[in-house]
């Protein structure tokens, strides 16, 4: 025997007011067996039906009703503004504060980029001065080498020329000597001429 719509609503309805869900094993348990595709078609009318039933009935706002929500939202959407309004506030304080602290930190950073400009001026100043007293420095060690060269070179001739004139000393005093040394042959050969004979 077949088993009808009305029987399987029937299970479902028992199952659902004993709290248990009306599941398609839990009703072809209840009916006593059947087919499934039969049982799943059951079951979704029986959904539609029961959802239709536990809908509201929709009726009309009072307008007593409506007059004090529309109070309500007004005074909710005056609350908000507000709020949003003291955060906005507070938001913009704590802007402008980090923007006062920005603009500290951005003069405070001029004030040494200044400072640092200064001090790189005075240092160019100071390395051209070292430069230019390098190239001085150079200049007189360049003329002090030169000197010192022509000096060497002046020192060397006056030296060999000294060493020419010792050699033409010595050689003078040797002659010097040969001329004595004839001399004195001279006289002793004029002394002995000179005597009387015996």
């Amino acid at each position: 025997m077949a088993i009808t719509k009305e029987q399987i609503f029937s299970a479902a309805d028992e199952l659902d007011l004993n709290g248990q869900s009306p599941t398609l094993s839990a009703v072809r348990k209840a009916v006593g067996g059947g087919s499934f595709t039969t049982i799943s078609e059951a079951m979704t009318e029986w959904k539609a039906r029961k959802a239709t039933k536990e809908a509201p009935a929709s009726e009309p706002l009072p307008d007593a009703v409506a007059d004090r929500l529309a109070v309500a939202a007004r005074e909710l959407w005056a609350t908000a503004v507000a709020l949003a309004s003291d955060r906005l506030q507070g938001e913009r304080e704590r802007l402008d504060e980090a923007q006062r602290g920005l603009e500290a930190s951005r003069d405070e950073a001029a004030e040494l980029a200044n400072q640092l400009v200064g001090e790189l001026e005075v240092a160019k100043a100071r390395t051209l001065e070292l430069e230019a007293a390098e190239r001085n420095a150079r200049t007189e060690a360049d003329d002090l080498r030169r000197q010192v060269a022509s000096a060497t070179e002046r020192i060397a001739l006056e030296a060999a020329r000294v060493a020419e004139i010792e050699k033409r000393v010595d050689d003078l005093n040797r002659e010097l000597e040969r001329a004595h040394g004839q001399n004195a042959e001279l006289l002793k050969v004029v002394a002995t001429q000179g005597k009387p004979q015996r």
